[in-house]
């Protein structure tokens, strides 16, 4: 039988070592079937040979399982070319080439705000989470998070007390729910007519590195992020540096100068970030915002962006770099280093190895 487009975007995204911006590239160029189809465009590619060999012979026994496990779970896939394919989330670096999704599809194109923030927070953040996730869907927004403990949650069924939508992207596939206690949130997201989102296949669990890959997708689909609870080393703190290299907007909740869980927000703050006391502070921002303008680049800001990346780059040799020589050598602090080095690994420019980071030789 012939192979759908479903069963050629899985193939293309077990094509190893290949980051994902080249194989988009690829399929602009020369179409999605033809790469499996016409081995003579391969010999242009300048691929290795495991890369030219899951081109050429694809596990397609392991691809219909996969389709077959989602099926079992209750889960859409939608690819890169489907009309549900959020269109925020194709214009980042790089995208997921396929969203597995439970619920409702059509909230992945609806105007999206993402509240993040600390797993152990405190009541009042908890509190401040919940509060505006139900002003903003009184706005018309739809709230994303990560289905994480602590601000995520509470931003979750805040949304859900205001009879409102929510979206939660997860690291896990969706065959799993992590943290397992949140298996009745999960459901009750759903019910209300929600969307739980992953990119992992069915049958992943949860693995330290799979959080940032999720957090770039809870940014991506947003038109901005609000980050309510968060300590200097955070996973939310990737979210945000992520939602600038996405030319989303970001919004930090600010707290006591003794509380440990606001000093990233007074970071964020201090880095740009704007200071949010209610909701009125991110509604006079977006709520007349159209999806086309929020993705709409500022040149120049790409310009800068790209030179940094470039200097942390050059920072990181062919060999093991350790992170404190990564840190002297760019003069930033550690913690802007260690964010900035996350976003690298994700765009395939360095692999983290014990001891350090090592930069890969890309074509």
């Amino acid at each position: 039988m012939p192979k759908t487009d479903q069963e050629y975007w899985l193939a293309l995204k077990f094509v190893p070592r290949l980051a994902v911006h080249k194989k988009l590239a690829l399929v602009k160029k020369y179409g999605l079937t033809q790469l499996f189809q016409s081995p003579d465009i391969l010999n242009t590619c300048k691929l290795t040979s495991n890369q030219t060999s899951a081109f050429e012979q694809p596990n397609w026994q392991n691809i219909e399982a996969i389709i077959a496990r989602s099926a079992n779970c209750n889960s859409e896939i939608i690819c890169f070319s489907d009309k549900h394919y959020p269109q925020l989330l194709q214009k980042i670096y790089d995208p997921p080439l396929l969203l597995f999704t439970q619920g409702n599809t059509q909230l992945l194109n609806e105007n999206q705000l993402a509240i993040v923030g600390s797993r152990s927070a405190t009541i009042s953040g908890r509190e401040n989470a919940s509060k505006f996730a139900q002003q903003l869907v009184e706005h018309q927004f739809t709230i994303t998070s990560g289905l994480a403990l602590g601000i995520d949650a509470a931003a979750h069924r805040g949304a859900l007390q205001a009879q409102g939508k929510t979206i939660a992207v997860v690291a896990t596939g969706l065959d799993t729910v992590y943290p397992a206690r949140h298996n009745r949130l999960r459901q009750e997201i759903l019910q209300a007519n929600g969307l739980m989102v992953s990119e992992f296949i069915p049958g992943t669990l949860p693995k330290a590195g799979h959080f940032p890959k999720r957090n770039r997708i809870i940014s991506g689909l947003s038109a901005g992020v609000l980050v309510v609870e968060a300590e200097i080393r955070s996973g939310s703190l990737i979210t945000a540096r992520c939602a600038l290299e996405q030319n989303r907007e970001v919004y930090a909740v600010p707290g006591s100068i003794n509380n440990l869980l606001a000093k990233g927000c007074h970071w964020l703050i201090k880095q740009g970030a704007k200071l949010v006391e209610d909701c009125a502070d991110i509604v006079e921002e977006l709520a007349v915002s159209t999806i086309e303008s929020t993705v709409s680049t500022n040149k120049e800001n790409n310009r800068q962006q790209n030179l940094f990346n470039d200097s942390l780059l050059a920072s990181v040799d062919y060999e093991v770099t350790p992170i404190d020589i990564v840190v002297s050598r760019c003069k930033l602090p550690i913690e802007v280093v260690l964010t900035r080095l996350t976003m690298l690994e994700l765009k395939g420019h360095i692999v983290a190895v014990p001891g350090g980071y090592i930069r890969l030789n890309r074509s």
